[in-house]
């Protein structure tokens, strides 16, 4: 994960913070893909673009209750990549997913709200590009409020979050 982490080229400077800000964290806790390090932990996400690149796929999270790309918890699986891919599939339905670059897409850190059964905490999430067909069907689960394609132009409707932003400003 560290060589990935060193290779990754932000975008700006707040990625290039918190890229900084990654690489510390997963050299200093070696169980920093567990979800049981309550300080943070490491997830992986998935940007999942449409072959002409002007849809992705958002997911509406239940109990953030805003507008997200799909991605989870690593539960102790250091192959991010991977855990993009588990997630994305679990969260949309998806089965058809390309991966179109093994680099990092993204990085972000951001804090998770306390809940009652765990404490308010960082996700140091890593990003990867995906492509599916627009064709497939979703499916809802019990994470997700909806699940749906976007167009590019049209994202700043659903949310004004930075990193959402921010990767759909990257062109890759």
């Amino acid at each position: 994960m560290l060589d990935l982490l060193k290779h990754h080229q932000p975008f700006d400077e707040d990625e290039r913070t918190m890229l900084e800000h990654s690489i510390q964290f997963v050299r200093n806790h070696p169980n920093c893909f567990e979800r049981q390090l309550t300080i943070g932990h490491v997830t992986g996400s998935a940007w999942i673009v449409s072959p002409d690149r002007w849809q992705v796929v958002l997911l509406h999270h239940a109990k953030l209750d805003r507008w997200f790309q799909p991605g989870g918890h690593a539960d102790g699986d250091p192959d991010l990549l991977g855990v993009a891919l588990r997630e994305a599939e679990e969260e949309t339905g998806l089965r058809d997913l390309k991966v179109v670059n093994r680099a990092i897409f993204d990085v972000d850190v951001h804090t998770i709200p306390a809940r009652v059964s765990e404490p308010e905490h960082l996700h140091y999430d890593i990003r990867f590009l995906l492509e599916a067909t627009t064709d497939q069907p979703f499916v809802q689960t019990a994470e997700t409020k909806e699940v749906r394609w976007v167009d590019v132009r049209e994202i700043g409707k659903l949310t004004t979050e930075k990193s959402i932003i921010r990767m759909n400003t990257k062109k890759k």
